[in-house]
């Protein structure tokens, strides 16, 4: 029997920012940004090391820290430095702005030029959203179809969803110790990243699909 992709994905459905699990559970991601650590001076390295870790300690839930590496998409860049030289009505700042296009089209082919981003995923489980009698029973192979597609009604999505929230308003008041900017990823940031890890070389090159408006909901 033929399997799509989607069968083969824990994600059932993407709503209000907030990843759902085919298994129940739900997560929320932040992005988080960098910092030039070896730059620091030895008392700032010292710093930001204890605030890390007095924001390690405070945690009294389980949370994943992802990085992600790939080519930088220079596309959307060239787009408009393309649409700055057609719009230049100086034809030697024209040709100079064609000259740097092609200096940075070469400068790109000749060396892989990588950008990494950071993430924190925040689960909020079917343990604590259904109680440990309903979580065993989620995550039971011999469970019924019938049970593994019970859908979640809003009003248990709503308690959870404000539950996972309280977590993701917690991490950044840590983070942000750490000289690091946290942002919650929305609902079309999600679909776009996940669409990139599962078509890196597209995601190199060119444009993301359009998303549908039903799934921005």
């Amino acid at each position: 029997m033929d399997s799509s992709t989607q069968d083969f994905l824990e994600i059932k459905q993407i709503k209000e920012g907030v990843l759902v699990l085919k298994n129940g559970a739900i997560r929320g991601v932040l992005m988080v940004s960098s910092i030039n650590f070896a730059l620091k001076s030895s008392e700032e390295q010292s710093a930001i090391i204890y605030a890390f870790q007095s924001f390690l300690n405070s945690l009294d839930f389980s949370c994943q820290i992802v990085i992600q590496s790939r080519n930088l998409n220079i596309t959307p860049y060239l787009d408009k430095i393309k649409t700055l030289e057609e719009n230049q009505t100086n034809e030697l700042m024209k040709a100079q702005t064609v000259a740097y296009r092609e200096f940075i089209k070469e400068l790109v082919k000749g060396d892989s030029v990588m950008t990494k981003n950071f993430y924190v995923v925040i689960p909020y489980t079917v343990t604590e959203i259904l109680g440990v009698g309903a979580g065993l029973k989620s995550i039971n192979p011999l469970a019924s179809k019938k049970d593994q597609a019970k859908e979640m009604s809003d009003e248990d999505f709503e308690n959870c969803k404000n539950q996972l929230r309280q977590r993701m308003e917690l991490l950044p008041m840590g983070l942000e110790r750490c000289v690091l900017d946290v942002m919650p990823l929305t609902t079309p940031e999600l679909i776009e990243l996940f669409w990139s890890l599962h078509h890196p070389s597209e995601a190199e090159i060119g444009y993301a699909p359009e998303i549908a408006p039903e799934l921005l909901k």
